[in-house]
Protein backbone atom coordinates (compact mmCIF):
# COMPACT_ATOMS: atom_id res chain seq x y z
CA UNK A 1 0.00 0.00 0.00
CA UNK A 2 2.80 2.62 0.67
CA UNK A 3 4.00 2.76 -2.63
CA UNK A 4 0.53 4.05 -3.44
CA UNK A 5 0.06 6.86 -0.46
CA UNK A 6 4.11 8.28 -0.68
CA UNK A 7 3.92 10.19 -3.89
CA UNK A 8 0.66 11.85 -1.96
CA UNK A 9 2.74 12.14 1.34
CA UNK A 10 5.50 13.68 -0.63
CA UNK A 11 3.58 16.29 -1.80
CA UNK A 12 3.17 18.03 1.68
CA UNK A 13 5.51 19.44 3.97
CA UNK A 14 7.73 16.49 5.66
CA UNK A 15 7.20 17.88 9.11
CA UNK A 16 3.16 17.98 8.07
CA UNK A 17 3.87 14.14 6.28
CA UNK A 18 5.42 12.62 9.52
CA UNK A 19 2.72 13.66 11.88
CA UNK A 20 0.18 12.66 9.18
CA UNK A 21 1.51 9.32 9.13
CA UNK A 22 2.12 8.56 12.55
CA UNK A 23 -1.45 9.38 12.70
CA UNK A 24 -2.60 6.78 10.59
CA UNK A 25 -0.24 3.77 11.74
CA UNK A 26 -2.23 4.62 15.00
CA UNK A 27 -6.01 4.24 13.94
CA UNK A 28 -4.90 1.56 11.24
CA UNK A 29 -3.41 -0.39 14.92
CA UNK A 30 -6.61 0.48 16.77
CA UNK A 31 -8.79 -0.99 13.35
CA UNK A 32 -6.41 -4.27 13.45
CA UNK A 33 -5.35 -2.74 10.20
CA UNK A 34 -1.60 -3.07 9.97
CA UNK A 35 -1.61 -6.27 8.33
CA UNK A 36 -2.82 -4.91 4.90
CA UNK A 37 0.63 -2.10 5.52
CA UNK A 38 3.39 -4.59 5.42
CA UNK A 39 3.64 -8.53 5.76
CA UNK A 40 5.09 -9.87 8.97
CA UNK A 41 8.57 -10.47 9.35
CA UNK A 42 10.29 -13.80 9.56
CA UNK A 43 11.04 -14.87 13.22
CA UNK A 44 15.26 -14.43 13.30
CA UNK A 45 15.80 -14.43 17.56
CA UNK A 46 19.01 -12.73 18.55
CA UNK A 47 20.40 -12.36 21.69
CA UNK A 48 21.97 -9.09 22.00
CA UNK A 49 23.07 -7.06 24.97
CA UNK A 50 21.48 -9.77 26.99
CA UNK A 51 17.88 -9.33 25.17
CA UNK A 52 16.23 -11.49 22.74
CA UNK A 53 15.49 -9.18 20.15
CA UNK A 54 12.91 -11.43 17.44
CA UNK A 55 14.39 -10.18 14.46
CA UNK A 56 17.15 -7.86 13.90
CA UNK A 57 15.45 -5.11 12.15
CA UNK A 58 14.85 -2.33 14.73
CA UNK A 59 13.25 1.48 14.41
CA UNK A 60 15.94 4.04 14.87
CA UNK A 61 15.38 6.93 17.38
CA UNK A 62 13.59 10.06 15.83
CA UNK A 63 10.67 8.79 14.00
CA UNK A 64 8.58 8.82 17.04
CA UNK A 65 10.21 11.05 19.61
CA UNK A 66 7.36 10.71 22.19
CA UNK A 67 6.68 7.08 22.12
CA UNK A 68 3.59 8.16 20.42
CA UNK A 69 3.18 5.46 17.99
CA UNK A 70 4.36 2.56 19.36
CA UNK A 71 2.21 -0.20 18.93
CA UNK A 72 1.56 1.06 15.42
CA UNK A 73 5.04 1.33 14.45
CA UNK A 74 5.79 -2.46 16.24
CA UNK A 75 2.74 -3.66 14.26
CA UNK A 76 4.63 -2.99 10.92
CA UNK A 77 7.21 -6.41 11.93
CA UNK A 78 10.15 -4.83 13.87
CA UNK A 79 12.19 -6.31 16.23
CA UNK A 80 12.62 -3.79 18.31
CA UNK A 81 11.77 0.45 18.62
CA UNK A 82 13.35 2.97 19.97
CA UNK A 83 11.79 6.08 21.05
CA UNK A 84 13.00 9.50 21.70
CA UNK A 85 15.48 11.18 21.85
CA UNK A 86 13.57 12.96 25.15
CA UNK A 87 15.10 15.30 27.06
CA UNK A 88 14.03 16.37 30.79
CA UNK A 89 12.08 19.19 30.28
CA UNK A 90 10.06 19.66 26.65
CA UNK A 91 11.53 22.05 24.47
CA UNK A 92 10.03 22.89 20.84
CA UNK A 93 13.27 22.00 18.69
CA UNK A 94 14.82 24.67 16.36
CA UNK A 95 12.54 26.92 14.16
CA UNK A 96 10.53 25.74 11.32
CA UNK A 97 11.71 24.72 8.33
CA UNK A 98 14.01 21.86 9.66
CA UNK A 99 13.15 19.00 7.59
CA UNK A 100 13.76 18.24 4.29
CA UNK A 101 13.38 15.84 1.65
CA UNK A 102 16.17 15.16 -1.42
CA UNK A 103 14.30 12.86 -3.37
CA UNK A 104 17.36 12.27 -5.79
CA UNK A 105 20.00 11.63 -3.47
CA UNK A 106 16.94 8.89 -1.12
CA UNK A 107 18.25 11.66 1.92
CA UNK A 108 16.90 13.54 4.42
CA UNK A 109 18.15 16.76 6.32
CA UNK A 110 17.11 17.45 9.48
CA UNK A 111 18.03 20.40 11.95
CA UNK A 112 15.00 19.49 14.39
CA UNK A 113 16.69 19.81 17.52
CA UNK A 114 15.41 17.68 20.09
CA UNK A 115 12.05 19.03 19.69
CA UNK A 116 9.93 16.58 22.05
CA UNK A 117 7.13 16.80 24.81
CA UNK A 118 9.46 15.91 27.76
CA UNK A 119 10.47 12.74 29.55
CA UNK A 120 7.32 12.29 31.65
CA UNK A 121 5.17 12.62 28.91
CA UNK A 122 7.04 9.88 26.77
CA UNK A 123 6.48 7.44 30.50
CA UNK A 124 2.52 8.22 29.97
CA UNK A 125 2.90 7.40 26.71
CA UNK A 126 4.86 4.34 27.09
CA UNK A 127 2.86 3.17 29.72
CA UNK A 128 -0.54 3.72 28.04
CA UNK A 129 0.38 1.53 24.98
CA UNK A 130 1.39 -1.30 26.94
CA UNK A 131 4.11 -2.45 25.27
CA UNK A 132 5.52 -5.73 25.48
CA UNK A 133 8.24 -5.82 22.82
CA UNK A 134 12.31 -4.46 22.75
CA UNK A 135 11.97 -1.00 23.45
CA UNK A 136 14.72 1.57 23.35
CA UNK A 137 14.70 5.19 25.06
CA UNK A 138 16.80 7.27 24.07
CA UNK A 139 18.12 9.87 26.35
CA UNK A 140 19.74 13.32 25.02
CA UNK A 141 20.13 16.94 26.86
CA UNK A 142 18.17 20.61 26.83
CA UNK A 143 19.24 22.75 24.57
CA UNK A 144 19.64 25.19 27.20
CA UNK A 145 21.31 23.43 29.05
CA UNK A 146 25.01 23.87 29.45
CA UNK A 147 26.95 21.57 27.74
CA UNK A 148 29.26 21.48 31.13
CA UNK A 149 26.35 20.82 32.92
CA UNK A 150 25.10 17.93 30.24
CA UNK A 151 25.46 15.13 32.48
CA UNK A 152 23.23 16.34 35.07
CA UNK A 153 20.13 15.72 32.33
CA UNK A 154 21.18 12.53 30.95
CA UNK A 155 20.75 11.39 34.19
CA UNK A 156 17.55 12.82 35.02
CA UNK A 157 16.32 11.08 31.69
CA UNK A 158 18.12 7.56 32.99
CA UNK A 159 16.13 7.55 36.26
CA UNK A 160 13.27 8.57 35.17
CA UNK A 161 13.12 6.03 32.10
CA UNK A 162 15.41 2.73 33.94
CA UNK A 163 12.36 1.08 34.67
CA UNK A 164 10.22 1.91 31.19
CA UNK A 165 13.02 0.87 29.13
CA UNK A 166 14.49 -2.53 27.29
CA UNK A 167 17.74 -0.64 26.79
CA UNK A 168 18.70 3.08 26.83
CA UNK A 169 20.73 4.45 24.28
CA UNK A 170 22.90 7.63 25.16
CA UNK A 171 22.66 9.90 22.49
CA UNK A 172 26.07 12.66 22.27
CA UNK A 173 26.15 12.85 18.39
CA UNK A 174 23.16 14.67 16.98
CA UNK A 175 24.49 17.86 14.90
CA UNK A 176 21.82 19.69 15.94
CA UNK A 177 22.45 20.79 19.83
CA UNK A 178 24.75 22.96 19.97
CA UNK A 179 28.01 21.46 21.64
CA UNK A 180 26.72 18.05 21.95
CA UNK A 181 29.25 16.10 19.91
CA UNK A 182 32.35 17.50 22.16
CA UNK A 183 30.87 15.35 24.44
CA UNK A 184 32.48 12.18 22.43
CA UNK A 185 35.94 14.09 23.18
CA UNK A 186 38.14 11.53 25.25
CA UNK A 187 37.85 13.45 28.57
CA UNK A 188 34.35 14.42 28.47
CA UNK A 189 33.32 10.99 27.14
CA UNK A 190 35.39 9.24 30.12
CA UNK A 191 33.68 11.56 32.85
CA UNK A 192 30.07 10.72 31.44
CA UNK A 193 30.68 7.29 30.70
CA UNK A 194 31.48 6.63 34.47
CA UNK A 195 28.78 8.74 35.84
CA UNK A 196 26.10 7.12 33.99
CA UNK A 197 28.02 3.33 34.39
CA UNK A 198 27.63 3.98 38.10
CA UNK A 199 24.56 5.06 37.92
CA UNK A 200 22.99 2.68 36.17
CA UNK A 201 24.21 -0.17 38.64
CA UNK A 202 22.49 2.06 41.73
CA UNK A 203 19.32 1.59 39.32
CA UNK A 204 19.94 -2.09 38.74
CA UNK A 205 19.96 -2.70 42.47
CA UNK A 206 16.93 -0.74 43.03
CA UNK A 207 14.78 -2.02 40.36
CA UNK A 208 15.64 -5.25 40.80
CA UNK A 209 16.53 -5.95 36.93
CA UNK A 210 19.33 -4.83 34.26
CA UNK A 211 18.87 -2.52 32.08
CA UNK A 212 21.38 -2.24 29.20
CA UNK A 213 23.30 0.92 27.89
CA UNK A 214 24.12 2.03 24.40
CA UNK A 215 25.98 4.46 23.24
CA UNK A 216 25.14 6.42 19.78
CA UNK A 217 27.92 7.88 18.16
CA UNK A 218 28.34 10.40 14.91
CA UNK A 219 29.66 9.13 11.56
CA UNK A 220 32.25 12.14 11.35
CA UNK A 221 35.05 10.91 13.48
CA UNK A 222 38.65 10.02 12.87
CA UNK A 223 39.93 7.11 12.83
CA UNK A 224 41.58 7.75 16.35
CA UNK A 225 38.73 9.20 17.79
CA UNK A 226 36.63 5.49 17.01
CA UNK A 227 39.74 3.94 18.37
CA UNK A 228 39.44 5.85 22.05
CA UNK A 229 35.56 5.63 21.78
CA UNK A 230 36.12 1.82 21.58
CA UNK A 231 38.45 1.90 24.23
CA UNK A 232 36.48 3.86 26.55
CA UNK A 233 33.37 1.74 26.09
CA UNK A 234 34.56 -1.25 26.97
CA UNK A 235 36.81 0.19 29.86
CA UNK A 236 33.82 1.16 31.63
CA UNK A 237 31.67 -1.82 30.68
CA UNK A 238 29.06 -0.44 28.04
CA UNK A 239 26.65 -2.34 26.59
CA UNK A 240 26.37 -1.64 23.14
CA UNK A 241 27.63 0.94 20.97
CA UNK A 242 24.76 2.12 18.02
CA UNK A 243 26.38 3.76 14.68
CA UNK A 244 25.69 6.03 13.04
CA UNK A 245 23.83 9.01 14.01
CA UNK A 246 23.10 11.58 10.51
CA UNK A 247 26.25 13.74 9.25
CA UNK A 248 27.58 17.00 8.33
CA UNK A 249 28.93 15.99 5.21
CA UNK A 250 26.98 16.71 1.76
CA UNK A 251 29.06 14.73 -0.45
CA UNK A 252 26.98 13.75 -3.04
CA UNK A 253 24.12 16.00 -2.68
CA UNK A 254 25.56 19.96 -2.84
CA UNK A 255 23.87 20.36 -6.13
CA UNK A 256 20.44 19.28 -5.68
CA UNK A 257 17.53 21.54 -3.94
CA UNK A 258 18.24 21.41 -0.55
CA UNK A 259 21.34 20.31 -0.61
CA UNK A 260 23.08 22.71 1.20
CA UNK A 261 20.95 23.21 4.58
CA UNK A 262 22.30 22.76 7.86
CA UNK A 263 21.64 19.89 10.10
CA UNK A 264 22.43 15.85 9.74
CA UNK A 265 22.57 14.38 6.63
CA UNK A 266 20.57 10.45 6.07
CA UNK A 267 19.49 8.16 3.77
CA UNK A 268 21.66 6.61 0.92
CA UNK A 269 24.35 8.92 1.31
CA UNK A 270 25.35 8.02 4.70
CA UNK A 271 25.45 4.34 3.72
CA UNK A 272 29.37 4.39 3.23
CA UNK A 273 30.06 6.22 5.84
CA UNK A 274 28.39 4.61 8.86
CA UNK A 275 29.13 1.09 7.42
CA UNK A 276 33.06 2.29 7.48
CA UNK A 277 32.66 3.33 11.53
CA UNK A 278 30.99 0.25 11.93
CA UNK A 279 33.78 -1.79 10.16
CA UNK A 280 36.55 0.30 12.48
CA UNK A 281 34.40 -0.01 15.76
CA UNK A 282 34.44 -3.94 15.44
CA UNK A 283 37.91 -4.10 14.76
CA UNK A 284 39.20 -0.99 17.57
CA UNK A 285 37.01 -3.69 19.62
CA UNK A 286 38.83 -6.56 18.96
CA UNK A 287 41.95 -5.30 19.47
CA UNK A 288 41.14 -4.17 22.66
CA UNK A 289 40.04 -7.49 23.76
CA UNK A 290 43.28 -9.03 22.66
CA UNK A 291 44.19 -6.66 25.36
CA UNK A 292 42.19 -7.96 28.32
CA UNK A 293 39.56 -5.30 28.29
CA UNK A 294 36.70 -8.22 28.22
CA UNK A 295 34.27 -8.84 25.11
CA UNK A 296 33.76 -6.52 22.20
CA UNK A 297 30.76 -5.24 22.49
CA UNK A 298 27.79 -5.58 20.23
CA UNK A 299 27.07 -2.96 17.49
CA UNK A 300 23.75 -1.93 16.53
CA UNK A 301 24.36 -0.60 12.74
CA UNK A 302 21.92 2.40 11.32
CA UNK A 303 22.52 4.73 8.31
CA UNK A 304 21.65 4.84 4.64
CA UNK A 305 19.88 1.30 4.76
CA UNK A 306 17.99 1.48 1.85
CA UNK A 307 17.75 -2.28 0.75
CA UNK A 308 17.95 -5.80 1.81
CA UNK A 309 21.70 -5.76 0.40
CA UNK A 310 22.59 -2.62 2.48
CA UNK A 311 21.66 -4.26 5.95
CA UNK A 312 23.71 -7.52 5.09
CA UNK A 313 26.13 -5.45 4.47
CA UNK A 314 25.70 -3.75 7.97
CA UNK A 315 25.68 -7.32 9.35
CA UNK A 316 29.03 -8.35 7.94
CA UNK A 317 30.62 -4.96 8.94
CA UNK A 318 30.45 -6.11 12.04
CA UNK A 319 26.45 -5.04 13.48
CA UNK A 320 24.69 -7.54 15.64
CA UNK A 321 21.87 -5.57 14.52
CA UNK A 322 20.29 -2.56 12.27
CA UNK A 323 17.92 -0.21 12.73
CA UNK A 324 16.22 1.64 9.94
CA UNK A 325 14.69 5.39 9.39
CA UNK A 326 15.21 7.20 6.33
CA UNK A 327 15.13 4.17 4.03
CA UNK A 328 11.66 3.64 5.95
CA UNK A 329 10.31 6.86 4.29
CA UNK A 330 11.45 5.97 0.89
CA UNK A 331 10.85 2.53 0.65
CA UNK A 332 7.90 2.32 3.45
CA UNK A 333 7.54 -0.93 5.84
CA UNK A 334 8.01 -3.78 2.59
CA UNK A 335 11.82 -2.83 3.53
CA UNK A 336 11.77 -4.53 6.85
CA UNK A 337 10.61 -8.18 5.42
CA UNK A 338 13.60 -7.31 2.70
CA UNK A 339 16.03 -6.41 5.14
CA UNK A 340 14.94 -9.39 7.66
CA UNK A 341 15.27 -11.79 4.51
CA UNK A 342 18.54 -10.50 3.43
CA UNK A 343 19.96 -11.01 6.84
CA UNK A 344 18.69 -14.16 7.27
CA UNK A 345 20.30 -15.49 4.38
CA UNK A 346 23.71 -14.57 5.33
CA UNK A 347 23.71 -17.73 8.19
Amino acid sequence: MYPLLRPALFQLNPETAHHLTLSGLNAAYSLGLSGLLAARSDAQPRTVMGLTFPNPIGLAAGLDKNGDCINGLAALGFGSIEIGTITPQPQPGNPKPRLFRLPEARAIINRMGFNNDGVDTLIANVRHAGFSGILGINIGKNALTPIENAADDYLICLRKVYAHASYVTVNISSPNTKNLRQLQNDEALDKLLALLKSEQEKLADTHGKYVPLALKIAPDMEAGQIAQIARLLMQHRIDGVIATNTTLSREGVTRLPHGNESGGLSGAPLRDKSTAVIRQLAAEMQACAGQGLGEPLPIIGVGGILCGADAAEKIQAGASLVQLYSGLIYRGPALIGECCKAIGELS
